[in-house]
């Protein structure tokens, strides 16, 4: 998973035969059983073979698993044989692939940002300093030139909460300037969206997203490290070099000419210069009844940018279900990360054995656990393409699903799962968003456990993951990680491992495969994914947004009978 995207390089997928590495030696599980046998009916899934799965997969020979490139094709010729072993059908026809077309943007500032103050100096912004901006538009050129400045607060039009920025506003052809994350969340007022816990409507995506429908021509966040749980120079890294995207699609409306960031810093000195004080219009548009107004300021601003097509491939696979076929569950996990760095001094490989080595294996376990013990309904193993380039592979699948989407009854997401050992908890990425919680819940507790919110929902690590794709058009979707607190050696210790990830090997050369791991933490996770998917694919029930969830709207319109 990631928090921007970062961009590997593709080219052009080519399909290969070649057998994948020799499967390696299967790790000394002697440290790792437990005295306690697992609850669980699921057939198989054993530490070893985790281990076999993700030393493969993080193995140099996979060249980090850039997407389109050797890496691509060694990953897809195994994760195609794997499911071919275990005796799963092809999910798309006859073929285990769905190709997931691609359009490579690299775009640069051909010069500042100038915001003309209406009686006023110039305010003069440097692109990749106070400023950064791009394209996804697949022009060699593009330039916005003397756009209306508009404030629309956090940029969020969500009419099931009875709030919008936008109220009254004509922002056609306009530059619109906006906060991050969303209402409540300075403020802590459970009463506004999910107070501390950000909402979709706090993505960054998803402002870009509004701006576009409501007809800006260019769109800007104003970055606030708290808000947006990282740093400036995250965005500034984020910005620069290759941007992917899903080709632009005839009849449908073109994305932002111009969309970017600005520092507060910024911020503050352009409201300076109207007359406004920005931290106070800040604290304003966190009040309910809020609407956005202009600003006696031009933008003018322009790219040029190099644009190349190429392609992907999602792996995709199905155990058929014995009595209702037509509804599936999904089990999703990415298998791409960031390749090779070529200037490196040492390796410069990319393994990705946490990110997301991890979630593949525990995927191809549940595979071969169902694939011997088929329940009612059918189960779909999708292993997406490009999701540490904005969750790319799983995006092209809900817009080209290869089944209906009101026959797609859950999701099950696994991404970056640690490695920590047996947990007394199981943490929710997302907690209480839909009713699958429950059914964790209760699984769960039969192998002892307890599940628990997320420690940062301010973070919104729900909207970072391929799950989110399918939430976002109404499919119900869980994601949950092993928990923190080791059953010996206490949560501190559990902590202190996920933290040293995140701060030594989080997309870095060494996030690497460990043969002295523990993993009986994750096949116990796996085993609880086993229990909920099974209950559901065998029970006939339709999991549920709460009346208040903001993707509750795109659930009930696809669930409605369409008139023949």
């Amino acid at each position: 998973m990631r928090i921007l995207f970062l961009a590997p390089i593709l080219l052009l997928l080519c399909a290969c035969d070649s057998a994948p590495p020799d499967a390696p030696a299967a790790v000394d599980t002697a440290e790792t059983d437990v005295a306690v046998p697992l609850p669980s009916t699921a057939p198989g899934i054993r530490a070893e073979d985790l281990s076999a799965h993700i030393q493969t997969l993080a193995s140099d020979d996979f060249a980090g698993r850039q997407p389109g490139g050797p890496g691509e094709r060694k990953t897809v010729a195994y994760l195609t044989q794997e499911f071919k072993r275990f005796g799963l059908t092809p999910g798309n026809g006859s073929s285990y692939l769905q190709q997931v077309p691609m359009v490579e943007i690299t775009s640069e500032a051909t010069g500042p940002v100038t915001i003309a103050i209406d009686g006023g100096e110039d305010l003069v912004l440097e692109n990749g300093k106070r400023i950064v901006i791009q394209t996804l538009r697949e022009d060699p050129e593009v330039a916005v030139r003397d756009s209306g400045l508009v404030f629309v607060g956090f940029g969020v039009n969500a009419p099931e909460l009875n709030w919008n920025d936008y109220a009254g506003l004509d922002v056609k052809g306009k530059t619109v300037v906006m906060l991050v994350n969303d209402p409540g969340f300075e403020t802590g007022d459970e009463t506004l969206f999910g107070g501390k816990a950000m909402t979709y409507y706090g993505r960054w995506t998803y402002k870009y997203e509004e701006a576009l429908r409501q007809g800006a021509s260019a769109a800007i966040i104003v970055h606030d490290t708290a808000g947006a749980a990282y740093g400036w120079e995250v965005v500034q890294n984020s910005f620069v070099g290759a941007e992917f995207d899903l080709p632009h699609k005839a009849g449908e409306p073109q994305p932002l000419a111009v969309r970017g960031w600005m520092t507060t810093e910024a911020a503050t000195e352009l409201f300076q210069r109207v007359g406004r004080d920005f931290a106070a219009e800040r604290i304003a548009a966190n009040t309910p009844g809020f609407t956005g107004y202009a600003l006696p300021a031009r933008a003018s601003m322009a790219l040029t940018s190099r644009v190349r097509h190429a392609e992907s491939a999602n792996v995709v696979a199905l155990v058929k279900g014995t009595e209702t076929p037509d509804e599936v569950l999904i089990f999703t996990a990415h298998w791409d990360h960031f390749g090779r760095n070529f200037q490196s001094k040492e390796d410069g490989i990319f393994n990705g054995a946490i990110d997301n080595a991890t979630g593949v294996a525990a995927l191809l376990e549940l595979a071969e656990a169902f694939a011997a013990a088929p329940p009612k309904r059918s189960l779909m193993f999708l292993v997406v393409t490009l999701e540490e380039s904005g969750l790319l592979g799983s995006r092209h699948y809900t817009e080209s699903p290869l089944v209906p989407l009101n026959k797609t009854v859950a999701t099950i997401n696994m991404d970056a799962i640690q490695v920590i050992g047996r947990t007394r908890d199981v943490v929710v990425i997302g907690y209480g968003k839909s009713s699958l919680d429950e059914v964790l819940r209760e699984k769960a507790a039969a192998q002892g456990r307890v599940i628990v919110p997320e420690p940062t929902p301010e973070n919104g690590f729900y909207y970072r993951s391929d799950h989110f794709n399918f939430a976002r058009v109404g499919v119900p979707s869980l994601y949950a990680k092993n928990g923190h607190d080791h059953i010996e050696k206490g949560e501190a210790y559990g902590r202190k491992i996920a933290e040293d990830y995140v701060a030594n090997d989080y997309h870095k050369p060494s996030d690497e495969f460990d043969p002295n791991w523990d993993l009986s933490g994750n096949v116990e996770d796996a085993q609880l994914n086993f229990e909920v998917a099974r209950q559901i694919a065998n029970d006939g029930s339709w999991p549920t947004w709460p009346a208040d969830s903001e993707f509750k709207a795109a659930r009930d319109a696809m669930m409605v009978p369409q008139t023949p």
